[in-house]
């Protein structure tokens, strides 16, 4: 989600340390006769959202959004929160996705949101949301908050583990406690391999942790076929079964430098929708489990137009 060069290399380097500790075939495309055989799902009992970060769009195509994203059974748009858009363009846009169906979460977040030194702007944009939510009618208002953070590209990941843990965990309680004020549930975005890492002084993950906060996770496992999407993301969707946290399994559309492998740009979307019936499949076992967050909505919609 992140498009910074700093977030390149270190995917790169946190793929590179997976391939290292787990099986080669869950990186590489299963043959024709160990595909996942696909049971009998009700799909439209999970929820299917989407990434809108370029905000200034939907001053002009607010329709052309909402219609593709119906087309596309999209139920969530996490719309980034842009303070150089007027509200009245937010207040139209969320009156009219809901007479489509569609809720809007407002969306923002950075690396950097993971320091303390960072907690003005995590308050400039919770004290936006607090004020939006009030001056707008109640069909106007947003019905959730979508972070997401990744920490991980910062260089204090390696050089100050703890301390930037111990931070981001503190902003993540104050980012809680204020969307409880405001009556909003709120989701985080979290990388799949997350459950590999430890708090400091204390023997539960990082995920877990998170879990015990949020009111749900967008798991991001972007891989491009449906066996490696659920393989990567079953550890985290098994730790959100036992904190008894919502899950929502997240795919990428975006062309990526980082593989191949890690999105479905090259494949086109009959095939995303072909591997997604499967993820649904395996991944309806777990109680925790959602739907499908679909990252994101330009590349989506250019993938749809090919």
């Amino acid at each position: 989600m992140l498009s910074s060069t700093f977030r390149i290399v270190a995917l790169c380097l946190m793929n590179c340390l997976y391939l290292v500790s787990s099986p080669i075939q869950t990186f590489m495309h299963a043959p024709a006769e160990t595909m996942t055989t696909v049971k009998s799902v009700d799909t439209e009992s999970y929820t299917r959202a989407t990434w809108l970060w370029n905000t200034d769009i939907i001053r002009e195509q607010r329709e052309e959004i909402l219609s593709f994203a119906a087309s596309q059974q999209i139920h969530v748009i996490y719309l980034q929160m842009n303070p150089d858009i007027r509200r009245e363009y937010y207040r139209q846009f969320i009156r009219e996705a809901g007479k489509h169906g569609i809720e809007v979460h407002v969306l923002n977040g950075a690396p950097a949101w993971a320091l303390t030194s960072e907690r003005p702007k995590l308050s400039y944009f919770m004290d936006w949301v607090a004020d939006y939510q009030v001056t707008a009618s109640p069909e106007e208002r947003f019905t959730g908050i979508h972070v997401d953070i990744e920490p991980h590209v910062l260089k204090e990941w390696t050089t100050s583990y703890d301390s930037l843990i111990k931070q981001w965990q503190s902003n993540v309680q104050y980012l809680v406690d204020r969307a409880g004020k405001l009556d909003l549930p709120i989701t985080a975005d979290i990388p799949f391999w997350l459950h590999k890492y430890s708090v400091p002084g204390e023997s539960v993950t990082v995920s877990q942790w998170m879990m015990d906060k949020f009111d749900e996770v967008a798991i991001m496992a972007y891989r491009d076929q449906a066996d490696n999407i659920y393989s990567v993301a079953a550890p985290e969707l098994k730790e959100a079964d036992a904190a008894g946290v919502r899950a929502i399994v997240a795919i990428e559309t975006k062309e990526s430098s980082e593989g191949a492998f890690i999105t479905f740009h090259e494949e086109g979307i009959e095939y995303m929708e072909e591997q997604l019936e499967i993820v649904e499949s395996l991944a309806s076992q777990h109680p925790s489990y959602t739907g499908i967050a679909i990252h994101e909505y330009r590349s989506l919609k250019q993938l749809a137009e090919r």
